[in-house]
């Protein structure tokens, strides 16, 4: 019963950790390197991560620059970025790239509050669905008489509060994003 345990415990903690990530990806009014991260470049016929192309720094609050190591393809970043769906300008002066994260609207912040909530509400699906798979695991453990039904009920339990504990980190970590995007 502990790998049972375990196993949803170890799948609940990915199903959280992918949140963060995609919460890290949202545009809010502040510059951050993970807006970018999704972005990748042609390069000499491949689809590379910019990460693996380019130095990326915040020099200022609202500001990313993106300084690539071959300077010959800063154009292809630019293009890259235009392409993505981030809403940003790049500015390139032919060797460093410049992205000026404007304020959010009232309006488009209370978008991404929308955004942010229908993320945390798949996470908690993805948890509960996870907390669905382990029972059933109990109860086919039942079945095969390896354990007692009073066992059976307390692995139930066990795993309702780990699926209680994940669900209460889910809902923290939307309330930080939540403040951080009506954050003027």
């Amino acid at each position: 019963m502990n790998d049972v345990y375990e196993d949803a415990r170890d799948r609940m903690q990915k199903a959280l950790e992918s949140l963060e990530r995609d919460y890290k990806r949202l545009r809010t009014g502040r510059a951050s390197v993970a807006l970018v991260d999704g972005i990748r470049v042609e390069y000499y016929g491949t689809s590379t991560p910019l990460n693996q192309l380019a130095t990326l720094t915040i020099p200022e609050p609202r500001t990313i620059m993106i300084q690539p190591w071959d300077t010959t393809i800063v154009g292809e970043v630019e293009k890259a970025i235009l392409k993505s769906e981030l809403g940003l300008t790049p500015m390139n002066d032919g060797k460093i790239i410049r992205i000026n994260v404007p304020p959010l609207t009232e309006e488009r912040r209370r978008d991404l509050v929308k955004i942010i909530k229908k993320m945390a509400e798949e996470a908690k699906v993805a948890v509960r669905n996870i907390r669905r798979d382990a029972n059933e695991m109990i109860k086919d453990l039942k079945k095969e008489k390896e354990i007692s039904e009073d066992d059976q009920f307390r692995a139930q339990d066990e795993i309702q509060k780990i699926t209680d504990t994940f669900i209460g980190n889910i809902d923290a970590a939307y309330n930080n994003k939540e403040t951080e995007v009506l954050e003027i």
